[in-house]
């Protein structure tokens, strides 16, 4: 019967450990979407994870959503993330990167001169964003991809992994959840085409399921994980049934044999996210949300997944997998620094003497 600290192969990527940190956004890149050297302390100081799954990085500039946000569709922001992944092998950790096209979440006030906003259709989503220039904006309306650039979309994902085993990456995660792209081309709410990418349940899983094979060709499927949240309606999105088209694109995704399912807590008491997970993809799962260190190893001890992930706990416990391992008390994070420019906050939380 494992437990949590036991070690962990996941495709192609082998884990010390089962505790996973979560991709969690933080707004610490330079304004061009590089990573500086406050990024390559972060991970380092958090490299006794089995995993860490980096924070998503926009794949093409169309694809940023936020301010500070890094990227991995430049040579410099390639060659700055190196600097990271090395820092985390040094230390003996393994790293992944979540590639994270936001679609029609950003503003033209962040992306780049001319850069525009994309969507599965032209529906703006409710809310605002943040931005540097202009503070607290709404989210622009996006123009709807030609059935071409879909297709070339889908190839960029594979492209930007390339990118990251370039980076020095062992892996890449698709961001699947949270209103970005692949969300909003799996929802019935948000996909209102008439081609091939929408219309039946089949067609709106397509974009994602495509994404995922064209990761797969460039790295190989065994170094390639997705991350789900059925039910989420963060970012104004909505589903007919949620459970349904969640559970079709993971049959996808266990077809393509990629190397882990990382699946959140669904937030609707009719959904039970990790069994759904179980049933439709398999064993090999990340669970996510919600987790302290004894549910989380009964859990794995259970079966219910094959690891656990955490975000919060990772930002002022760098020493994370110690603490729990010993049952040592967690340090408290301050909000107010979450997404804040600058090291206060992000890197100077110490590990227990």
């Amino acid at each position: 019967m494992p437990t949590l600290f036991d070690p962990l192969a996941l495709g192609e990527l082998t884990l010390s450990n089962r505790v996973v940190m979560a991709p969690m956004t933080r707004n610490r890149a330079g304004g061009d979407g590089v990573p500086g050297t406050a990024m390559v302390d972060y991970y380092a100081q958090r490299a006794s994870a089995g995993l860490i799954v980096a924070e998503g990085a926009w794949p093409e500039p169309e694809g940023q959503a936020y301010c500070r946000q890094p990227g991995i569709h430049s040579r410099e922001q390639v060659r700055a993330w190196r600097r990271v992944t090395d820092a985390v092998h040094e230390a003996g950790g393994c790293i992944v990167l979540q590639l994270m096209h936001a679609g029609r979440v950003g503003s033209h006030q962040i992306k780049g001169e001319g850069v525009r906003t994309v969507a599965p259709s032209a529906i703006a989503a409710r809310g605002e964003i943040f931005t540097d220039r202009a503070g607290m904006q709404p989210f622009d309306t996006p123009v709807a991809l030609s059935t071409t650039e879909v297709k070339q979309v889908i190839a960029g994902h594979g492209e930007a992994a390339a990118r990251a085993l370039e980076a020095g990456f062992d892996g890449v995660e698709l961001h699947g959840t949270s209103g970005y792209l692949p969300m909003t081309f799996l929802c019935s709410g948000t996909n209102l085409r008439d081609d091939e990418y929408g219309g039946a349940l089949e067609n709106r899983v397509r974009f994602a399921d495509e994404c995922l094979a064209a990761m797969a060709a460039a790295c190989g499927a065994g170094r390639v994980g997705l991350r789900l949240n059925p039910g989420n309606t963060y970012n104004d999105t909505s589903d007919a049934d949620p459970a349904a088209s969640h559970a079709a694109l993971m049959r996808a995704a266990a077809r393509r044999g990629i190397a882990y399912l990382h699946v959140m807590r669904a937030p609707r008491d009719d959904i039970d996210a990790f069994a759904l997970a179980r049933e439709h993809f398999g064993d090999a799962l990340i669970l996510n949300d919600g987790f302290d260190g004894a549910k989380a190893d009964a859990a794995v001890r259970a079966g219910e997944g094959a690891a656990v992930s955490f975000a919060r706990h990772y930002i002022a416990n760098p020493d994370l997998v110690r603490r729990l391992r010993e049952g040592l008390p967690l340090a408290r994070f301050d909000r107010a620094t979450l997404y804040t420019a600058g090291e206060a906050g992000y890197n100077d939380y110490p590990p227990l003497a």
